[in-house]
């Protein structure tokens, strides 16, 4: 079952400190992060710093949210905010980490490749360790569901931890497609964690204008021509890249729930801004969920499923 590190029902956190270093997406800065150990009930925590002084301090929360329009920001004034963190959070998500410190120089994660595997190498590198007091999960108890025009996201009950994310894009390249599977270690690692961020070549001078995405590059990004091409050399490394991509952001976003969750969520047309609104309407009914401490155990996981509904 999807529920984090060989289910052993204890928190868990890094061996030892690990930097990674690189370009913010956004910003186009260079950007420095450092994941500490921390104690077990801290939490994920994020500290931004300038030398050596703490500006800022968020938890990876829900309610800690502030824009959701390109990516999933913390904080809610640029001084002091913390950005792009939904690839990070995947990662950390998925490996079942549930207590870390995480040191950040600059206002933002560093895009690496655009995709989550640069953050899963460096935390497997540096090994996760158990810890002595038990994990909570929040299992879901009854369907919350959002919509918002033509897209919609819900939570339902079902024993794992399941993604159901579907896309429908104006792109013949892109399409229609969909991603269905339980999130486990090795899942995300092999299904999903490669999958990178993509764009269209129309939007750039308007992003860029508006002061985003200036670290942007076809080294961290999967960039569509006008003419429906991929412009990267190497192609995609999914042939569905793009759906994967965006149920890796939904791992990510719903990291914040700030326990592993019990439950399917799926999606259609969704994006940072549906999944937290989904994620904080859920938090918002107490009725919908139960903290528990011992996950179920299935003899065995249902079987993942990838879909191309209209394939390129």
């Amino acid at each position: 079952m999807g529920l984090g590190i060989g289910l052993l029902g204890f928190q868990t956190t890094i061996a030892h400190s690990v930097t990674l270093s690189g370009t913010g997406v956004h910003s186009g800065a260079e950007v420095a992060i450092t994941f500490h150990p921390a104690e077990a009930d801290s939490g994920i925590v994020f500290q931004r710093v300038v030398g050596e002084q703490t500006i800022s301090e968020f938890k990876a929360v829900s309610s800690q949210v502030g824009n959701t329009d390109l990516c999933t920001i913390l904080g809610f004034s640029p001084a002091t905010s913390i950005a792009t963190i939904e690839h990070v959070m995947a990662a950390i998500y998925a490996l079942g980490l549930d207590n870390l410190l995480i040191e950040v120089q600059g206002a933002e994660m560093p895009i690496m490749d655009g995709s989550s595997a640069p953050f899963i190498e460096a935390i497997e590198q540096t090994g996760i360790k158990a810890l002595s007091v038990k994990r909570r999960y929040i299992r879901i108890l009854k369907p919350v569901r959002i919509e918002s025009g033509a897209s919609w996201s819900e939570f339902t009950p079902y024993d794992g931890m399941r993604f159901e994310v579907e896309i429908d894009f104006d792109s013949p390249l892109i399409g229609r497609q969909a991603w269905k599977g339980d999130i486990t270690p090795s899942v995300f690692k092999t299904e999903l964690s490669r999958a990178r961020t993509f764009g269209f070549m129309r939007d750039v001078e308007r992003m860029w204008a508006a002061g985003r995405g200036l670290g942007s590059s076809l080294e961290n990004s999967v960039v569509i021509a006008d003419d429906n091409t991929v412009i990267n050399m190497e192609g995609l490394r999914y042939k569905d890249e793009f759906v994967r991509h965006k149920t890796l952001d939904a791992v990510g976003d719903l990291a914040l729930a700030g326990a592993p969750f019990i439950g399917c969520y799926r999606s259609y047309r969704g994006g940072h801004k549906m999944n937290a609104n989904a994620l904080k309407a859920l938090m918002s009914d107490p009725t919908a969920y139960e903290i528990v401490e011992n996950a179920p155990q299935r003899q065995r996981p249902a079987p993942r499923e990838v879909i191309a509904v209209s394939a390129p």
